[in-house]
């Protein structure tokens, strides 16, 4: 045997080796991919997902559907398998890992925020289903979130809304933080707030955290209304991007009839609290999601209108959606006519159904 057969043959298993480590090695890359759909208009559990006391319901045919993407999680970063497979299906897309966990935000931190985004959407979807009905609603500050093993929990709850600290009306954000940064060590504040409809006062210790006085709750926007009323979602998802499709899903089962004329329409899509939708992310993920689940219409926001029209095959049908306003008119034409000309994706301004959009 040659030299060079024996230094083939030995090198052969080593290069072998070493490719199979290479397809496994973590590459900085995570992935976006199609997330379930969820008829909001439907139950979890065995309980409604609106849930209303104090005003008549009206729960009828049809679906509306908040649609979700699942993200890899912090941590995990691609192999170079994964990031073949990503790559090649049409549903996912790859980015680079910094981009969807960013360094400076860790685990905790983007659970609570989505977490507080998932309440807010949930409270300015109320506030603009039931102001288009004609109710009236106020602003208040109230708990976004509570940190788990803090002197807030289990004193405070979510969606408790602020109305005092130590005596004084809370005016906003800022004050709440600043009187409770000035609490002298060993000292207690004393909170009066609003929990389902009753007045409370509660007592928190609060505790140093590198020198400064905590509580440990995040207080955020909130709303008072003539009645209850709630989203029940799964709390495992987070984020503010299905505020659209609560908001219809709010105003529907406060109204006789169904909104989709029993069709199943989904769609995304950040509100604010005059009803402008703003964009979020994974657009085609979502799309591919609820084309999965046979949804015939879908909601985009119109920031993200160029993205959805490049995986746009016609079916769900593309829905151009700049208001809350809007997608309500959009939903309710489609409902009696889903051949009906309705705000388009594409270059015009208006489409109908079968026509590029």
């Amino acid at each position: 045997m040659t030299q060079r057969l024996v230094a083939i043959f030995v090198a052969l298993p080593l290069t072998l080796a070493l490719f199979a480590a290479a397809l496994f090695v973590p590459l900085p890359y995570a992935t976006y991919m199609p997330g379930p759909t969820i008829n909001v208009l439907g139950e979890v559990n065995g309980s409604e997902t609106v849930s209303v006391r104090g005003a008549k319901t009206y729960r009828d045919d049809g679906e509306l559907r908040m649609t979700t993407v699942s993200v890899s999680p912090v941590g995990d970063r691609l192999s170079l398998v994964g990031l073949m497979r990503a790559w090649f299906d049409p549903h996912d897309a790859v980015y680079p890992y910094d981009f969807v966990h960013p360094k400076d935000v860790s685990a905790e931190q983007d659970q609570q925020q989505g977490a507080v985004d998932m309440v807010t959407s949930q409270d300015l979807a109320i506030a603009n289903a039931l102001t288009a009905l004609g109710y009236q609603v106020k602003p208040t500050l109230q708990v976004a979130y509570v940190d788990p093993d803090t002197p807030a929990d289990g004193a405070l709850k979510v969606r408790d809304t602020l109305l005092e600290l130590n005596g004084q009306k809370i005016t906003g954000a800022q004050m709440l933080v600043k009187g409770i940064r000035a609490t002298p060590a060993g000292d207690s504040i004393t909170l009066t707030i609003l929990r389902n409809g009753k007045k409370r006062t509660v007592t928190v210790k609060p505790k140093d955290s590198d020198g400064v006085p905590r509580v440990g709750f995040t207080p955020g926007r909130g709303f008072t209304y003539p009645f209850q009323v709630a989203v029940n979602i799964d709390p495992n998802i987070g984020g503010p991007s299905a505020g659209l499709m609560f908001a219809l899903a709010i105003y529907d089962t406060l109204t006789p009839g169904s909104l989709t004329g029993g069709g199943d329409v989904a769609g995304t899509g950040t509100i604010d609290v005059n009803g402008k939708v703003g964009p979020i992310g994974g657009i085609q993920q979502k799309i591919a999601g609820a084309e999965a689940d046979g949804v015939q219409l879908f909601l985009v926001p119109p920031d993200d209108c160029k993205e959805a029209l490049e995986v746009d095959d016609g079916s769900p049908r593309l829905v151009k959606a700049p208001t809350f306003e809007s997608a309500l008119e959009s939903v309710q034409t489609w409902a009696d006519d889903h051949d009906a000309t309705l705000p388009s994706c594409g270059d015009g301004s208006r489409t109908t159904a079968g026509a590029a959009s």
